[in-house]
C-alpha cells in the first residue's frame, strides 16, 4: 500500500498594526520574530506578546537607502530567501559603516547579507564555535579543518535598523567583532554582555547578489581589497611548475650544444703592434672553414695593463668578397686606494658572429692605441702591444639561453609580484601592523603554495 504524501507546512505571514503610527506591518518571520521597526513611523516594537509595545524610536535623520528592499526574494546557495531585516553598523573609532540584510527562509531558518564599499558575503550563523589557537604571534581559529588568521576587531555601534529580526534590537547597540580570515571565507565573532555568537561568511560577487534578487541597475564597483576577498590570481594555474620544466628543457638543450659541437679552432696566431707603425692594418693567410653554416667565435687576448687597444675586424669570404665588420675593445687597469685594490676589464674580448658558412676566409685586422707622446730625453714615447687571436667554428651561442632563460622567469615573476601586491593591500587594511618581514615570509609562503598547485 503506498504511504500518503508529506507534503510541508502552509506558513503564512502575520499581520498586525503600528501602535505609534497605525500603519499596517507583515511579519514574515512568524515566531521567531522578537522585534520590527516600522519602515513608516521608525519605531522599534516588541512583538514577543500580544500586546505589542514601543521599545524607542529611530530619527528619521539615520534612514539609510537599502538596496535590497525589504519583502524582497532571491535564490542563493541553492534556497529560497527573503529580505526581512535591515541594520547598519559603525565602527565607532573610525567612522566607517557597513550593511546587514537579514534573509529568512521557513524551513531553513535566517541567513544575512553583509556589504561594504561594493563587497558583499553571504553569512550563515554557526553552533559550534572555532578553536582558538595562535599562528606566528597571531592569534587565529580552526574551524572544518582550515585556519583562520585574525584580520581585525573593532567596537561597531547599530546606527539604524529597519524590519524584523529574530533578537531585541535598536539603534545604539554595541557589540565586539572580531574577523579571522581564510579566503574566500570569514569567521566572525560578535562579543555582548550576554554572550559570543560567531558567523561564517562567503565572499559573494555584488552581480550574483544582483542576478539573485532581480535588482534594477548595476551593483557599485567594488573599492580595493576586502579582507576575504579571493585573489584574482590564487585560483589560477601557478606558472611556476611550467617555467621549471622549461628552463630544465633550456639547460639540457644547451648541454646538448655543449656536447656535440665540435668548436673547431680554424685559425690561430701571435701578433705584435706598435703606435709607431706607418700601417697597422693587415690581412691574415686564408684559412678554410668546413662544415655547415654555424656560430663562429673570435678571441682576442692583448697583455695590455692599465691601457688599452681597439682592434677593427672584418671576416671576408676570399671566394665571393662578402665580408663580417666588427669591433673589439681590450682594455685593463687596476691599481690601489684608500678603499683597497681595485682593477677594472681584463686582457680577453670575444665576438660573437652567427650562422657563418663555410668556404675560404680571411681576416682583416686593425688595431689602434692611443698616439704616440712628447719627447722625453731625446726618445720618443710609444704605446706596443702584443696579442693572439683565436678563430672557433661550429661554437653555440650561450647568450641566447641565458636571455631565453630570462623571459621564461618574466610571466611567474610578474604573476607573484602581483599575488603579492594583492595581498599587501589586504593585510594594509587588518588591525596588526605588517612588517616587512611578515610580508616576506607571506612572499615566500605564497611562492611556495604557487609552487604547490
Amino acid at each position: 500500500m503506498a504511504s500518503p504524501l508529506v507534503t510541508p507546512p502552509l506558513v503564512k505571514t502575520r499581520a498586525l498594526n503600528c501602535p505609534n503610527c497605525g500603519a499596517a506591518l507583515a511579519l514574515r518571520g512568524f515566531g521567531h520574530t522578537l522585534t520590527v521597526v516600522c519602515p513608516n513611523c521608525l519605531a522599534a516594537l516588541d512583538t514577543s506578546e500580544p500586546d505589542i509595545k514601543i521599545l524607542g524610536q529611530i530619527q528619521e535623520a539615520q534612514r539609510c537607502d537599502l538596496k535590497i528592499p525589504l519583502g524582497t526574494r532571491g535564490k542563493l546557495a541553492g534556497a529560497e530567501w527573503e529580505a526581512i531585516g535591515f541594520q547598519q553598523r559603525v565602527v565607532v573609532e573610525e567612522g566607517d559603516s557597513w550593511d546587514e540584510y537579514l534573509l529568512f527562509n521557513p524551513y531553513k531558518g535566517f541567513r544575512y547579507l553583509t556589504e561594504y564599499q561594493g563587497h558583499w558575503n553571504f553569512v550563515t550563523p554557526l553552533e559550534p564555535m572555532p578553536q582558538r589557537l595562535a599562528l606566528g604571534g597571531r592569534p587565529a581559529v580552526s574551524f572544518e579543518g582550515r585556519i583562520f588568521r585574525h584580520f581585525s576587531g573593532c567596537q561597531a555601534v547599530t546606527s539604524f535598523v529597519l524590519g524584523e529580526f529574530p533578537w531585541r534590537v535598536q539603534a545604539g547597540e554595541k557589540v565586539i567583532c572580531d574577523d579571522f580570515i581564510h579566503p574566500p571565507f570569514v569567521l566572525s565573532s560578535e562579543t555582548t554582555q550576554d554572550e559570543i555568537t560567531w558567523s561564517r561568511g562567503e565572499y559573494t560577487p555584488a552581480a550574483a547578489i544582483w542576478q539573485a534578487f532581480s535588482l534594477p541597475g548595476k551593483p557599485e564597483r567594488p573599492r580595493g581589497v576586502y579582507l576575504n576577498q579571493p585573489s584574482p590570481y590564487q585560483g589560477r594555474s601557478s606558472m611556476w611548475p611550467v617555467c621549471f620544466l622549461m628552463l630544465l628543457l633550456l639547460a639540457g638543450l644547451a648541454m646538448f650544444f655543449a656536447v656535440f659541437s665540435r668548436e673547431n679552432v680554424v685559425f690561430r696566431n701571435s701578433y705584435h703592434f706598435s703606435t709607431l707603425q706607418p700601417e697597422p692594418s693587415f690581412v691574415t693567410p686564408v684559412f678554410n672553414i668546413d662544415g655547415r653554416p654555424s656560430g663562429l667565435q673570435l678571441t682576442v687576448h692583448a697583455d695590455v695593463n692599465n691601457n688599452w687597444v681597439y682592434f677593427n675586424f672584418a671576416l671576408i669570404n676570399d671566394d665571393t668578397g662578402s665580408a663580417y665588420d666588427f669591433g673589439r675593445e681590450v682594455s685593463y687597469y687596476h691599481g690601489a686606494d684608500s678603499d683597497g685594490s681595485w682593477s677594472e676589464g681584463g686582457q680577453t674580448s670575444t665576438a660573437y658572429l652567427p650562422s657563418v658558412p663555410p668556404g675560404r676566409y680571411y681576416l682583416r685586422v686593425e688595431p689602434e692605441m692611443d698616439p704616440a707622446g712628447p719627447y722625453r730625453n731625446g726618445t720618443k714615447k710609444y704605446n706596443a702591444v702584443a696579442y693572439d687571436i683565436t678563430i672557433r667554428h661550429e661554437v653555440p651561442n650561450y647568450a641566447w639561453f641565458w636571455i631565453a632563460g630570462v623571459l621564461l622567469l618574466v610571466p611567474p615573476v610578474i604573476s607573484s609580484l602581483r599575488r603579492r601586491s594583492f595581498e599587501q593591500q589586504r593585510w594594509a587594511q587588518s588591525g596588526g601592523p605588517v612588517t616587512p618581514s611578515s610580508m616576506l615570509m607571506s612572499a615566500v609562503g605564497s611562492v611556495i603554495e604557487s609552487i604547490g598547485e
